[in-house]
């Protein structure tokens, strides 16, 4: 192909994908809803952002700038479009923020013009990733995400030794961010934090991932919640642990909040990661439960295992079996939409709704922590369903 009708091929493929419709999966569990497509992959970066379309400085219309993933998206509704925060990988593993809209947020994502530029501290980011957003009280849209720097203290041959810690960004617009200093935090290693939507008392509210290490939670591990007194210096001075990790379950291996929570009538629905290891390595899940609405760092339910786990093709990436979120939306009609990552690679929605997903969180037994705790709680199940007449 000349340079041409390679350009028409490249174009109409794009537009094609991009203007694909989504249509729901069949739910076994009633409780949420897949759809047949990722809503975001790396084929859906535009063409201006990875090909050099002047015919005379690349004749051959070669890819310039490759793009691996799309990933863990923050989310939010904006002028009435829903709204992904994207983490974009390149080719060179280097994560950036970029800005993509849907009309009604299933189908049709399509990536602003550019992506964010996000002004950078006096101690640059090697890497920034998974950016949680939230519309503050304050008037303020709030990002907070991943800041990772090569750690100082490893001796030269280890190039792999990093440091992770809450980066904190804040826009009107979405366009124009202005880059606050990282969270000031006194338990090591932070990633996975989310800013409260509302005042707690007259003071910001976190919740937290302490860790010792970037990678191993160690003797930190669990969500975690804290204060601020400002978020342009952000320090949170103490922390107390919602939601530990707990040998055996789902989150064995550590834990993090991934976005906001979602204010009901009946508590905080909060949405959450879990990992456990597996002798095929690490498996992330999702996981939902519920917190007090008065004081949001008081767990009031729990349903036992996970929630979204990677199903078929969702097992495979970059970084297989994960099902990985730090994004949702409610609508005012009570319909939810949940963004959610596989394998560190592509980008689903799960639909629900507010009233399933209380009703999921306060009907669902906990976890008993035990093989016959499990037993003992699908023979009552199935004892009261003997007592409605039915076969099966």
């Amino acid at each position: 192909m000349n340079f041409d009708s390679r350009l028409k091929k490249l174009q109409e493929d794009y537009k094609r994908l991009i203007e694909r419709k989504n249509t729901p999966v069949f739910s076994v569990n009633g409780i949420f809803e897949r759809y047949e497509f990722p809503i975001l992959t790396a084929a859906h970066a535009p063409l201006h952002w990875r090909f050099d379309l002047n015919k005379e400085t690349n004749p051959f219309l070669l890819e310039r700038i490759g793009i691996n993933a799309t990933f863990n998206s923050g989310a939010m509704k904006f002028n009435n479009k829903y709204i992904l925060i994207v983490r974009v990988e390149a080719t060179d593993r280097k994560s950036f923020f970029a800005v993509a809209e849907s009309p009604n947020g299933i189908d049709n994502f399509k990536f602003w013009d550019r992506p964010i530029t996000l002004p950078e501290t006096e101690e640059p980011d090697t890497n920034v990733y998974d950016m949680r957003v939230v519309q503050h009280d304050d008037g303020w849209i709030y990002g907070l995400f991943c800041t990772e720097r090569r750690d100082s203290k490893a001796p030269k041959e280890d190039q792999s030794a990093a440091v992770a810690n809450c980066g904190i960004a804040r826009t009107k617009d979405l366009i124009n961010w202005e880059r606050l200093p990282d969270l000031i935090s006194y338990s090591g290693q932070q990633r996975n934090v989310v800013l409260h939507p509302e005042f707690i008392n007259g003071r910001y509210a976190l919740y937290t991932r302490p860790q010792d290490g970037f990678i191993d939670t160690g003797s930190g591990g669990g969500i975690g919640f804290g204060y601020t007194d400002s978020m342009e210096k952000a320090e949170v001075k103490a922390e107390i642990i919602v939601d530990p990790k707990v040998y055996h379950t789902i989150t064995e291996i550590k834990n993090g909040l991934g976005p906001a929570p979602i204010k009901t009538a009946e508590g905080w629905l909060q949405l959450a990661h879990g990992v456990r290891n597996t002798a095929a390595g690490l498996r992330y899940v999702i996981y939902v439960f519920m917190t007090d609405l008065k004081n949001p760092e008081k767990v009031i339910f729990k349903p036992a295992g996970y929630f979204i786990a990677p199903e078929g093709f969702e097992r495979v990436g970059d970084v297989s079996n994960v099902t990985f979120t730090n994004g949702w939306i409610a609508d005012k009609d009570g319909k939810v939409f949940i963004y959610y990552a596989s394998s560190d690679t592509r980008m689903h929605v799960a639909t629900t709704s507010v009233e399933k997903l209380i009703d999921y969180c306060k009907n669902t037994p906990e976890d008993g922590l035990r093989s016959a705790a499990t037993v003992k709680t699908i023979n009552s199940l199935i004892d009261r369903n003997l007592q409605t007449g039915l076969k099966f």
